[in-house]
């Protein structure tokens, strides 16, 4: 893993101070409890599924431009209100499995080694309007939850070994600074990784980070600002926010979001949630982005997407295949951008559409063999949806 010097390091930190926005002495976000939650932070390019908490989706035309999501166009998820965050006084403290219990400022972070590690995140939730069945509760996700940036900061495995690991050590827990209140109870939003996936470093790919900068520049509050966990080929909810708290453990975490939420489960009752295993690993996807949906789209037409690989370690896109007839035929799309592991990428084909045609196909294969399938069982939460993804023409 490449190293600073303490003179870039110093630099580093500077320049994640300097990323905020001060209002007498204290870390003001953009958005949180110095401005409404619905209000969307300036230049953001979004469109608003929910206001408080604020939940937000690019245009599918303008995930394509870039192989990098700009921040503006990346979506926002949020379970609670964005918390303000005294710089001053912000600890993230590392405790449970450990020998030596820690509490460490960002300024303490920025001595240990950096890491720099580009990975997709996508909520699992993505794609939820497309189930069909039952009405799903939650996000009513479009395709476009979902972004590719560079993330830096440090390696959670260099914070780990800090802290001596014991023998029993088998999961890592994150908690957030946000609060989230359901009727009478309020607690944190909190996620939960095995050991095995914070440790798997392989070169410069760490297995998880925890990350102070997004695509450059010092996280933005709605990012997660001043430090958010990053973990390659998990859904987006184990990347958690405003990272307070890292407890290594013999078991997953007890956490709603871990224990309750984020799984996939045929029927809402107790039992299938407790015999549900939590979601890792993010689903094999694709998506057209371009042409629009009802554009009336006839003859030669540029078809642009993204396809997205299993989270599974070593998973890679082996092809990314167009339907003009309803899955009867297909033909194969191009890659125009880089690949890279836990990162999509982006495809372009030219379509002649026959007249009557009523709809675009497109589907993506990996390394490992898999398909996406033609279609996808509905479960309770609504999540994974990663069935053909089809675009109505007329």
């Amino acid at each position: 893993m490449p190293t600073r010097t303490l003179a870039s390091r110093r630099q580093f930190l500077a320049a994640s101070i300097a990323g905020g926005v001060w209002l007498a002495g204290r870390w003001s976000p953009v958005l949180g409890q110095d401005a409404p939650d619905k209000t969307l932070p300036a230049g953001k390019k979004l469109i608003v599924r929910t206001p408080a908490p604020l939940n937000a989706e690019p245009e599918l035309a303008d995930l394509v431009r870039e192989w990098i999501t700009p921040v503006e166009s990346f979506y926002v998820r949020n379970h609670a209100k964005i918390p303000a965050i005294d710089l001053d006084s912000y600890r993230v403290t590392v405790e449970g499995l450990v020998a030596k219990s820690l509490k460490m400022s960002v300024a303490e972070l920025a001595q240990l080694p950096a890491a720099k590690l580009t990975a997709t995140l996508t909520c699992a939730g993505n794609r939820r309007s497309e189930f069909t069945g039952p009405k799903i509760p939650g996000v009513a996700w479009g395709a476009a939850a979902i972004g590719n940036a560079e993330w830096s900061g440090v390696p959670l495995s260099a914070v780990l070994k800090r802290a001596e690991l014991k023998p029993d050590a088998k999961h890592v827990w994150f908690e957030g600074l946000d609060q989230i209140v359901d009727k009478n109870e309020t607690f944190p939003f909190g996620g939960s990784i095995p050991l095995e996936k914070a440790l798997s470093d392989q070169g410069e790919i760490a297995g998880a980070i925890l990350a102070t900068h997004m695509n450059g520049k010092p996280l933005t509050a709605e990012h997660g600002a001043p430090l958010r966990s990053i973990v390659p080929g998990f859904i987006g909810a184990r990347s958690v926010k405003w990272l307070t708290k890292i407890t290594v453990s013999d078991r997953p975490s007890p956490n709603h979001y871990v224990a309750d939420a984020y799984k996939v489960i045929a029927e809402d009752s107790r039992a299938a949630l407790d015999a549900a295993q939590p979601l890792y690993e993010y689903a094999l996807n694709s998506v057209i982005c371009v042409p629009a949906a009802k554009s009336k789209a006839t003859g030669k037409v540029a078809v642009k997407g993204f396809a997205l690989p299993s989270g599974v370690a070593g998973r890679m896109l082996k092809g990314i295949e167009l339907s003009t007839d309803g899955g009867k035929s297909w033909v194969a799309a191009k890659i125009d951008s880089k690949t890279a592991a836990y990162c999509w990428a982006l495809w372009s084909a030219e379509i002649n559409l026959p007249q009557g045609a009523d709809s675009l196909l497109v589907r993506a294969t990996d390394s490992s063999g898999e398909t996406q399938p033609r279609e996808m069982p509905w479960n309770v939460k609504g999540y994974q949806y990663n069935a053909w993804h089809r675009v109505p023409l007329a």
